[in-house]
């Protein structure tokens, strides 16, 4: 047990190194465990590992937030944060946008857990009807996006326009022969982080001084996107291949509101990512299918997943996640009491040039192909901030992972 007890302290630490650089993914961590599991097999059970794959994982999904929030670098998961999380930031909120997206993600996997029993039962059934039809259900949600979005004709020709070009920028990058490291961080960083700092690098902002908030009003919208979040990351686990991101805007399509606050946004973002966390792992009993990375390794490592297995995953999940939401606020506090002064031109620069820096010296060192990357590199960051000057929603750039999504469902890639 004290095994157990000690692969847990060490998931956490990892998980908060990895969420805190948004270029180191969790998966890098899990597969250089998974990797040496053979030789660590011979000194702790697979039990022990499975332990550490789940807290780093959850303890990841919690902590990625935190760079997306205060300097606008995403990761896969949190690329939709970004614009409400800066909204917030400039009205000197971001100590409470800590804490919604903490509470949210917190409060998410606590609904899930309460709700299992009833996904137990349904959640097969409706995954074996489905299955089959992933691909036409993705395109009917994004036809209702289209047609609730705000605006006249111009505007939703537009915004399909944008979607579709997105998409044939994510099939090029990730049919080709760059790896899907380098095409996501290129695709994603473009699109949703050195196009928004170099469209707002003129403007020459200070990050204003933050208001101290030390919790955070539960009210029915508070509710709401939780039960949203909750129940979203249950659909991506009948939706294999889609992440947090795409699921947000999935959610956006379901609930038909069209009335959808910063704060409702980021709740229910975050509750979609840590959520999903979690049942990507209850999906290994449930319909037979891993959801992720984490959950791949740990269905390799034991062979024979039983309820009981599930039953202690959740309790990893929970005690872990009650950990990490404590911890969050305090490094989050922490990030943004120092930020009070930056000049955020100068920090823009400063990530513009340092995110390029390292998506070329990444690229080369995996012996990528450097001139392929910097010209959709480029693209990305043209398509962003055209998104920008046309006041369009970015979260219509997400079909450079919908489109390959559906794409691969269909059999056409």
């Amino acid at each position: 047990m004290i095994n157990i007890f000690i692969a847990i302290i060490l998931g956490i630490l990892a998980g908060i190194i990895t969420g805190m650089i948004p270029s180191l993914h969790v998966n890098t961590v899990g597969i250089v465990i998974f990797s040496a599991s053979t030789l660590l097999l011979n000194y702790i059970s697979a039990l022990t590992i499975a332990s550490f794959l789940i807290s780093i994982a959850i303890t990841h999904a919690m902590f990625e937030f935190i760079p997306s929030i205060t300097v606008a670098i995403p990761s896969e998961d949190t690329v939709m944060s970004i614009q409400p999380a800066h909204k917030l930031l400039f009205e000197g909120r971001a100590y409470e946008v800590i804490r919604l997206v903490s509470f949210g993600g917190y409060l998410s996997i606590v609904l899930l857990i309460i709700i299992m029993p009833f996904l137990f039962i349904i959640l097969p059934m409706i995954y074996d009807l489905l299955k089959d039809y992933i691909g036409y259900l993705l395109i009917f949600i994004m036809c209702i996006i289209f047609i609730k979005t705000r605006g006249n004709y111009n505007i939703k020709l537009l915004s399909i326009l944008v979607f579709l070009i997105s998409g044939i920028l994510g099939c090029i990058m990730l049919t080709g022969n760059v790896s899907s490291n380098i095409s996501l961080l290129c695709m994603l960083s473009g699109l949703f982080s050195v196009s928004n700092l170099i469209y707002n690098f003129n403007s020459n902002n200070i990050i204003p001084p933050q208001k101290e908030v030390h919790s955070v009003n539960v009210d029915n919208n508070f509710k709401r996107s939780v039960f949203a979040g909750s129940i979203s990351g249950c659909i991506l686990g009948l939706l294999p291949g889609l992440g947090p991101a795409q699921g947000t805007m999935i959610a956006q399509g379901l609930t038909l509101n069209k009335h959808v606050t910063s704060e409702d946004f980021l709740i229910t973002n975050s509750g979609i990512n840590i959520s999903d966390t979690l049942f990507s792992l209850i999906a290994i009993y449930l319909i037979s299918n891993p959801r992720s990375a984490i959950s791949v390794y740990v269905s390799n490592l034991i062979s024979d997943i039983t309820l009981a297995h599930i039953v202690f995953f959740i309790f990893i999940s929970l005690v872990v996640v009650s950990v990490c939401c404590m911890m969050s606020i305090i490094i989050g506090d922490y990030i943004i009491s120092h930020m009070n002064r930056v000049n955020f031109r100068k920090l823009n620069l400063i990530l513009i040039v340092g995110i390029t820096f390292f998506i070329f010296c990444y690229t080369f060192y995996v012996g990528g192909c450097v001139w392929y990357v910097g010209i959709c590199y480029v693209v990305s960051i043209a398509l962003g901030i055209m998104v920008n000057v046309l006041g369009l929603n970015k979260s219509l750039l997400m079909g450079v992972l919908i489109i390959p999504s559906i794409l691969t469902y269909l059999g056409v890639i």
